[in-house]
């Protein structure tokens, strides 16, 4: 699928401008880390973008989003591998399944991390992911109340991905900036 086909079909199922700016980051997040670990950017990139399809839909019920998804994803000939690594993002849909391969752990990495720079950008005065600084989002990590929602140990999976948390952060982190200088501009 093309992206811009993808882009219809994520403005099909997601109304809310929130949950499609994350799955923007989340698509410039894989779509840089696919690049730093030689992987198909465009591949990694549709899984980011596409990987709450159905949040909507399933009113975020974490025991089956990610389901829907993968229906619409089948019915639209999306590869087999973003499909399944979809699937196994929500770890409570995945039947008993695990993350096992590069490319699974990379989604969860990626998806997750966005939200934790999103909720510390919020915290600065002018709440631009462009003053965050790689510091203050591994600082963060560190304090589980903070944003207690983002599953650090999905973020931590970016060492099973190949990607040292530290270099993971700055990367993900830049990838984001980027994507905000393009929507601003």
């Amino acid at each position: 699928m093309k992206r811009e086909n993808a882009i219809v079909l994520l403005h099909e199922h997601i109304k809310n401008p929130k949950m499609i700016a994350h799955c923007m980051a989340s698509e410039a997040v894989l779509r840089a880390m696919a690049e730093r670990l030689d992987e198909d950017i465009d591949k990694w990139g549709l899984a980011g973008l596409l990987h709450d399809l159905d949040v909507e839909i399933t009113n975020a019920n974490m025991k089956v989003h990610a389901m829907e998804t993968a229906r619409i994803l089948k019915e639209n000939g999306i590869d087999e591998d973003i499909v399944e690594a979809i699937m196994l993002h929500n770890e409570y849909a995945a039947h008993g399944r695990e993350r096992n391969k590069k490319f699974h752990y990379a989604l969860a990495a990626g998806e997750t991390i966005t939200g934790l720079i999103t909720a510390t950008a919020l915290v600065y005065p002018d709440k631009k992911v462009q003053s965050v600084k790689t510091k203050s989002i591994l600082k963060r990590m560190k304090q589980k109340a903070f944003a207690a929602s983002v599953k650090r140990e999905n973020i931590l999976e970016c060492e099973k991905a190949g990607i040292p948390l530290n270099e993971f952060a700055e990367l993900a982190l830049n990838a984001m900036k980027e994507l905000e200088k393009e929507s601003e501009s």
